[in-house]
């Protein structure tokens, strides 16, 4: 069975408003000057890992929750397709959390995939891989050299998006992990008094098209 490797926690901005005290700010955004960058949606699921004969929450758990059956449907219709060694890191959103989505290209949104030696695809690759797998990627809101003024001012309507990440487009080891990515998350969140495992399910919608 594939050695589980738990997805890192991803840095906030310096300017982004949902921080928590427990979360790890950038102390700058140097890392990407002069960098070819892409923007992402940061979509409110559960963060989930696929492996050739594996798959797991950010938790690395083994626990059964009825969220979890339509992307281990998926997992399992395309296992056979993903090498030996690499594992595909996305977004499970088959359940409502904080924000209701009702126009959902996929129930799992692909974000990066690693090889067998720990090292994530470039941003081109994983978009090649998506496209062989048939994996939705996250919606791109940028790509270009990285700057500053435009992706502070970058407009995320927050009743329907949780945040946006900054990625360099080029590959990168897992332990340039820190300073390859980083996230904007709106502000509060987390809207809900209950932890979403532990409330009814509520599913997101499909768009007709998907």
């Amino acid at each position: 069975m594939s050695s589980l490797i738990k997805y890192p926690r991803t840095s906030h901005l310096p300017w982004s408003p949902g921080g928590t005290s427990d979360d790890a700010f950038l102390a700058d955004v140097s890392q990407f000057h002069g960098r070819e960058v892409v923007v992402t949606e940061k979509m409110d699921g559960e963060n989930t890992t696929m492996y050739p004969d594996a798959i797991h929450a950010r938790s690395v758990d083994g626990r059964h929750h009825p969220s979890r059956d339509w992307v281990k449907a998926l997992h399992g219709g395309i296992a056979h397709q993903i090498p030996e060694g690499w594992r595909l890191c996305g977004e499970n959103v088959y359940a409502q959390h904080s924000v209701r989505y009702d126009r959902l290209a996929s129930y799992f949104y692909l974000f990066s995939i690693w090889t067998e030696e720990n090292v994530a695809l470039s941003w081109d690759d994983t978009l090649d891989w998506a496209e062989r797998l048939g994996l939705v990627t996250v919606p791109e809101l940028y790509r270009g050299p990285y700057d500053q003024d435009f992706v502070e001012s970058l407009t995320i309507d927050t009743s329907t998006q949780e945040g946006y990440v900054v990625r360099v487009v080029d590959s990168f080891e897992f332990s340039e992990f820190s300073r390859s990515l980083a996230k904007w998350v709106r502000k509060g969140h987390v809207q809900t008094d209950q932890h979403w495992m532990f409330a009814e399910i509520i599913p997101n919608q499909l768009a007709p098209s998907a």
